[in-house]
């Protein structure tokens, strides 16, 4: 494998690859990148000219509704997203949470726990530019002395992610109702019923797909979104030509101050529609750990941008001369000579659509899983090539509900553009902000130049916002309440999650209890090797405590295992095993921190035993080598006598068994190699989280019922950890929080 495959497989984007890879990559990124964004001219001018918005005679409306759609997408899709906000990717991966992460690793701002100095020493832990600003540490030390604004930045960017769930149910349906109701134009008596069930079988069908991952369903889909774009760019250009040479000046800015000067209100009211014309730009970003910056742009640049830019002109050539038509403009700008050839196009294409944002959702979900914001769920990795391509099962199934629900629901293409608009502006705000804040902190830019780019596309940004809320009642409720819901389970889970971790280390054990317990208990040592899974990096969890009282034994050999997740998208498996040691040598106790980044798949492999014991004989004969300053006795609290052994923590290579060998002649290694003849036995805790009696009403709904509810419901620790049932012990356990 060359360094480049490499580097692929590892989610990275390599600085030089090869033209091949790079012309690949940019063709299957048609059919999942920019699906979404290519079927919007489907519904842009239906939906912008469905309220009180009226066509008069001197064309004005259209000229300036075009003026906004060309500069809207050329500021916010060309401008902002492929020239500066790609160039923010966290080692390849992009979306609102990689924004967030960098942010996290340059200004300390992280929401997990367990975060190590030792971590900095990751090759992806990246902080270019080393030497702050004084507006960057300004900043800095603004965020360290307020921690409210951390969990005030934290909410924010569950809300935006929240909102691109919410895009991720509303742009399959409006893509897909939005195509098939063009047959209606051939076939006027055919009920609205007929067209609604078309489209949940579609649905149905493209759901069902994605199982079988995003490589192979961009190589299905990239030739349909080909077509199409060539297809409307043809479209285009006859009915420029054959309508109206004249739309050319519609280019000019100024139709958009002629615009809302002659409409006003119902003007300003219509942007709703216009902001449609940039749907899917935001899933082009957070799609980009599937592909890679440089394809992504060079499909935009060459073939998308140019295509809906002639497309949206031809349609409002077509639109200055039939007025009458606004409601079924698309289809009916289409010559009839191939209205069915680009009406079949057109249904695939709605279909293609939505697999930006499905693929998007995927990724979201997964990112959430690893900050602890998500519970947990079954991600499956579907390419060895490019590692960010996932599927997630309970996800897709979800979506395709929710999609279904609001199909049947609302059966209105306009009803659905309000609801969408709202969403996808929401999380492009998200966006505009986190960037401002990533040129300080980050690319260690002056503050003007972050407040010139928050002014400039954030105000536009907020005019949209204010169009669409004004179309709450006509279904942006929809965005809402999906986002509320979805942060509410994101927020729970998190604050329930840090809740367990607080009492974890509130209630740690000392290595002094533990056995100072042992003659009054009668604690015998069995032999075997026990693995400890706990949330902790220091110190002993209360999980053991609670074991050895009730059961006062343990294994010969114990090792506490720590999985842990690090605010970078990936780690290599020379980087990932911790290994240390706990407490004095004779009592045979190590603990491993198992570290993943936030796109890693965290499920271990079935030879994981057979890795984390020959990193302990490594660990063992390194420690030989070098000795370290002994602890004797046992009356020294744990925490004291794991501070003493704080550089004990050796890296491991995780991959490196050869060293079982090498290290027979040592005594301790007989005796760990011993112990895993006679067996592995995984202890996992089994705890339930109550609320205080003393707590608020809003605590004990959100612990008692939401959070215990979600824990119940989603997939159990064992399962995530693919460890092995014959082997688990499971140790009951009540915290109060």
């Amino acid at each position: 494998m060359n360094p480049s495959e490499e580097l692929m497989e590892q989610g990275i984007s390599p600085r030089k690859v090869s033209y091949t890879t790079v012309l690949t990559l940019a063709y299957q990124s048609l059919g999942v990148v920019y699906g979404d964004l290519s079927t919007s001219p489907l519904y842009v001018y239906k939906t912008t000219f469905s309220g009180k918005l009226s066509l008069q005679e001197d064309d004005e409306e259209i000229f300036g509704v075009l003026s906004f759609i060309f500069w809207t997408f050329t500021l916010i899709a060309l401008c902002k997203y492929v020239f500066i906000v790609m160039l923010a990717d966290d080692n390849g991966e992009g979306g609102t949470f990689a924004l967030y992460s960098l942010l996290c690793r340059h200004a300390r701002l992280s929401i997990l726990p367990n975060q190590e100095i030792t971590d900095e020493k990751l090759s992806e832990y990246v902080t270019e530019g080393t030497t702050d600003t004084w507006q960057s540490s300004a900043l800095k030390l603004f965020f360290n002395k307020h921690p409210g604004f951390r969990k005030g930045l934290l909410v924010f960017v569950l809300f935006g992610t929240c909102m691109a769930i919410g895009d991720g149910v509303l742009t399959p349906a409006i893509s897909v109702l939005s195509a098939v109701s063009g047959i209606k134009l051939k076939f006027t008596e055919l009920h609205d019923n007929y067209v609604v069930i078309i489209s949940c079988v579609l649905l149905v069908g493209l759901f069902s797909l994605q199982h079988h991952g995003t490589h192979r369903v961009a190589f299905m889909f990239a030739p349909i979104v080909t077509a199409w774009l060539l297809c409307i760019s043809g479209i285009g250009i006859y009915n420029i030509f054959h309508w109206n040479r004249r739309i050319f000046h519609a280019l000019s800015p100024v139709y958009m101050l002629k615009f809302l000067r002659s409409t006003g209100v119902e003007g300003w009211v219509s942007l709703a529609g216009v902001v449609l014309s940039i749907t899917g730009v935001e899933a082009m970003f957070a799609n980009l750990g599937h592909f890679s910056s440089l394809s992504i742009k060079m499909a935009f640049t060459l073939l998308v941008y140019p295509s809906l830019v002639i497309s949206y002109m031809g349609e409002a050539a077509f639109l200055s001369k039939h007025h009458e038509d606004i409601q079924r403009s698309f289809y009916k700008a289409i010559p009839e000579a191939v209205f069915w050839p680009v009406f079949i196009i057109a249904t695939f294409a709605s279909v293609v659509g939505s697999q930006a944002v499905i693929s998007a959702t995927f990724s979201i979900i997964s990112q959430c899983c690893a900050l602890k914001c998500f519970p947990r769920v079954k991600i499956v990795h579907t390419s060895s090539k490019i590692y960010g391509q996932i599927y997630i099962p309970e996800v897709n199934w979800m979506l395709m509900c929710l999609c279904l629900a609001v199909t049947i629901g609302l059966r209105d293409t306009n009803m659905m553009g309000h609801a969408y608009g709202l969403a996808v502006t929401a999380v492009m705000f998200v966006t505009t902000c986190l960037m401002a804040l990533v040129m300080i902190i980050v690319w260690k830019k002056r503050i003007l130049n972050a407040v010139a780019f928050l002014m400039l596309f954030g105000s536009i940004e907020l005019i949209y916002i204010a169009a669409s809320i004004s179309k709450i009642p006509e279904g942006g409720w929809i965005p809402v309440v999906l986002s509320l819901i979805f942060m509410g389970v994101t927020y729970i889970w998190n604050y329930g999650t840090m809740m367990k971790h607080q009492f974890d280390v509130e209630n740690k054990v000392s290595i002094n209890r533990i056995v100072c317990l042992g003659p009054s208990l009668g604690m015998v040592r069995v032999p075997g090797i026990g693995l400890v899974y706990t949330n902790l990096v220091t110190g002993i969890p209360p999980v053991f405590g609670h074991f050895v009282t009730n059961l006062p034994a343990f294994h010969k050999v114990l090792i506490f295992v720590s999985v842990k997740s690090v605010q970078v998208p990936h780690i290599s498996g020379k980087e990932r095993l911790l290994i240390s040691r706990v407490g004095p040598k004779e009592c045979g106790m190590f603990r491993c921190i198992v570290r993943y980044g936030y796109k890693d798949l965290q499920q271990e492999t079935c030879n994981f035993e057979n890795i984390l014991v020959s990193s302990i004989l490594q660990f063992v004969e390194t420690e030989e080598e070098c000795p370290l300053e002994p602890v004797t006795g046992c009356s020294r609290e744990f925490a004291d006598a794991e501070a003493r052994h704080a550089p004990d923590h050796t890296l491991v290579d995780s991959n490196d068994e050869e060293n079982m060998e090498t290290s027979l002649s040592k005594d301790e290694s007989l005796r760990i190699l011993e112990a895993k003849e006679s067996g592995v036995t995984y202890i996992l805790g089994h705890s339930h989280a109550k609320a205080k009696k003393s707590s608020s009403f809003f605590k004990k709904v959100a612990i008692d019922i939401v959070y215990a509810f979600l824990r119940k419901n989603c997939r159990e620790p064992d399962v995530v950890l693919n460890v092995p049932h014959t082997s688990l012990l499971e140790v009951g356990m009540i915290y109060y929080v």
